[in-house]
């Protein structure tokens, strides 16, 4: 079972009529995010959404835990975009990686992806996804849910290649579960989604509980 933590989870009482009106041809939910793997998550929940990134820069507080970050991140992105949009859903997630007490974020270069990956090669690690919804510039549900996974060990030649792919770039621990890094991992306790980018079961029940959908 992936673990979960939740902040703030508040009821706006106008969140069901405002979305539920069918005076807007608009899909009901901001994606605060550009990440394609979001995307393809929520689509795959036939879930109506329209993409507006939010330009927050990522940037870690001294020491301040996965959980903590990836929270505050994704109220972060949430309001930001909410703010330019109150009247409408606004869904934001972050993803952190963390293995050994270290977190992971997405690797700068090429020597950056090789350290990550060879601190993950035959150990266990733990992703954290938040995720947050905002209305009317305030945030009514924040979640952090955590999935562990664990790599098989790799050589330097399978780092290398994968790095070649470009894959790693845009990922927080330099890997893609979806795609060629899902080959490094022996073991998911917990959901994959999460290891994706968003823990799709619990984002979609808290869409409903908030008569979003």
């Amino acid at each position: 079972m992936a673990a979960r933590s939740s902040i703030g989870v508040a009821r706006n009482p106008t969140v069901g009529i405002t979305l539920n009106s069918r005076m807007t041809s608009k899909p009901k939910i901001i994606l605060a995010s550009g990440s394609p793997r979001r995307r393809e998550l929520l689509t795959r929940e036939r879930v109506e959404f329209e993409v507006i990134q939010s330009g927050v820069n990522e940037v870690r507080a001294l020491h301040e835990s996965a959980r903590d970050y990836a929270l505050r991140m994704a109220s972060e992105k949430a309001l930001a975009v909410s703010a330019r949009h109150r009247h409408r859903s606004v869904l934001a997630a972050d993803t952190v990686v963390e293995c050994n007490g270290e977190i992971l974020e997405k690797p700068v270069d090429a020597d950056d992806a090789i350290r990550m990956l060879s601190t993950l090669a035959g150990r266990t690690h733990t992703v954290v996804t938040a995720f947050a919804i905002a209305f009317d510039a305030r945030v009514i549900a924040a979640e952090a849910i955590s999935s562990r996974v664990t790599f098989r060990a790799l050589t330097a030649e399978e780092i290398a290649a994968y790095i070649a792919t470009g894959e790693p770039f845009d990922k927080a621990g330099a890997y893609g579960i979806q795609g060629v890094g899902g080959g490094f991992i022996s073991h998911v306790e917990g959901s994959r989604d999460n290891v994706m980018g968003l823990p799709t079961d619990e984002v979609i029940a808290t869409l409903r509980r908030l008569e979003i959908l």
